[in-house]
């Protein structure tokens, strides 16, 4: 079997994309062995992505030229108010088009093309191209902007033409895929219902990663440590969850002397939630570590992983964190609006609890902080949905839908 997979994004730090998609590519060599896995990586810029650690037969990477012209940017400040249309990204998708338009995509049993970033720039480049026909197209958020939980972007005539835009590329690809079950729904009714989405979500494999570095991880100094390692926004709600925890070492002696709980932040909230709990002996906001430090520190040291979802009311994502934090069996508590991705999941209530209940969350929290104190067994949060068999099972009913 031969496979074709076109990337935006194999970095090994500084986003969750890459790291899903690395961890993609090894999954897909575990799946099928003796396959032939050919990667066509289109980049904004040069980057040392260790690219030599994946299980691939070949990769053909450029470093795309994406400054857009004057005159362009000059006709398009009229351009986009009068048409609804961008010619800024019409550019950038030309420029990505070029690229893939040059594969010879025939000798392809299997082609993916794999979106990153909240643009879909590679998705959208392949509009009209003959290559669709016989591509996989995953998406891995909804798009437009507008569409995602969360986000505060407006709806306006130009992302009305976005759809249009997107609309006439699923149309054109051979299937279509999201990474979550909800989101798939979602872009499936939001695309008028002509085409089934798929699901197949995200993955991580620690072998295609150097983690050697832990020079800049936390050293634990009590016997629990809670950790959160990622960026507020989307409507993700960093105060419930410190106010929780604030309130429990307020009221219990043990849990004051016996845990820390450390947060590594990106995003507009970092300095006001410093400044919020700076008093605060058990509460620590730092900045955000590389790859190999966080996950050094997320396996090693924590006794407990924070995943925060988007919301406030409802998240069709699946987080790029979930993935990495099944494998390494540790307690985990999710917050989550009501309608949520990983609320499919969960095998187990004790893990996850609702922003807009204060009170469930703290008393989660004391739960798990209390079992961790006794003991720090391995636990499956997610069962075994993230799974290499469960993996291969949802790429066969993908590879078999392609078939009819």
């Amino acid at each position: 079997m031969k496979f074709l997979i076109i990337e935006q994004d194999l970095r090994v730090s500084g986003t969750s994309q890459g790291i899903i998609s690395r961890s993609f590519l090894a999954k897909l060599r575990k799946s099928y062995p003796a396959s032939t896995i050919d990667v066509l990586y289109l980049k904004h810029h040069p980057s040392d992505d260790h690219l030599h650690l994946l299980p691939v037969d070949s990769i053909k990477t450029y470093v795309l030229n994406l400054k857009i012209p004057f005159l362009i940017k000059w006709f398009n400040k009229l351009y986009w108010r009068l048409f609804h249309v961008s010619l800024q990204s019409i550019h950038i998708h030309k420029v990505y088009a070029s690229y893939i338009a040059k594969i010879d995509y025939n000798k392809y049993d299997h082609i993916f093309i794999r979106s990153s970033g909240l643009d879909h720039e590679i998705i959208l480049a392949c509009k009209d191209l003959p290559i669709l026909k016989k591509a996989i197209v995953n998406f891995h958020d909804p798009y437009p902007l507008f569409w995602y939980p969360g986000t505060k972007q407006k709806l306006t005539n130009l992302e009305l033409f976005k759809i249009k835009e997107m609309y006439q590329v699923v149309s054109q690809a051979k299937v279509c895929t999201s990474t979550a079950f909800l989101m798939s729904d979602d872009l499936a009714y939001l695309y008028g219902n002509r085409k089934k989405f798929y699901t197949l979500p995200h993955q991580y494999s620690k072998e295609v990663f150097d983690l050697s570095d832990k020079s800049g991880s936390w050293k634990k100094n009590k016997k629990v440590l809670l950790s959160y390692h990622g960026a507020i926004m989307f409507g993700r709600n960093c105060d419930v969850l410190l106010d929780s925890y604030a309130n429990l070492v307020n009221s219990s002696t043990i849990i004051k002397e016996n845990t820390e709980f450390i947060l590594r932040l990106k995003g507009d909230h970092f300095v006001r939630l410093c400044k919020k709990y700076d008093k605060s002996e058990n509460i620590k906001i730092l900045h955000c570590l590389d790859f190999s430090n966080s996950s050094y520190e997320q396996v090693h040291e924590a006794s407990i992983n924070i995943i925060l979802e988007n919301g406030p009311f409802y998240s069709n994502t699946l987080v790029g964190k979930a993935p990495f934090l099944a494998s390494i069996e540790k307690p985990i508590l999710v917050l989550a609006p009501e309608r949520s991705e990983l609320r499919l999941h969960i095998k187990d209530e004790q893990y996850i609890a609702s922003y807009n209940d204060p009170k469930e969350v703290e008393q989660k929290l004391e739960n798990l902080i209390n079992k961790c104190l006794i003991s720090q067994e391995p636990v499956a949060p997610f069962g075994d949905y993230f799974s290499d068999e469960n993996f291969k099972v949802m790429l066969q009913t993908i590879f078999n839908s392609t078939e009819v």
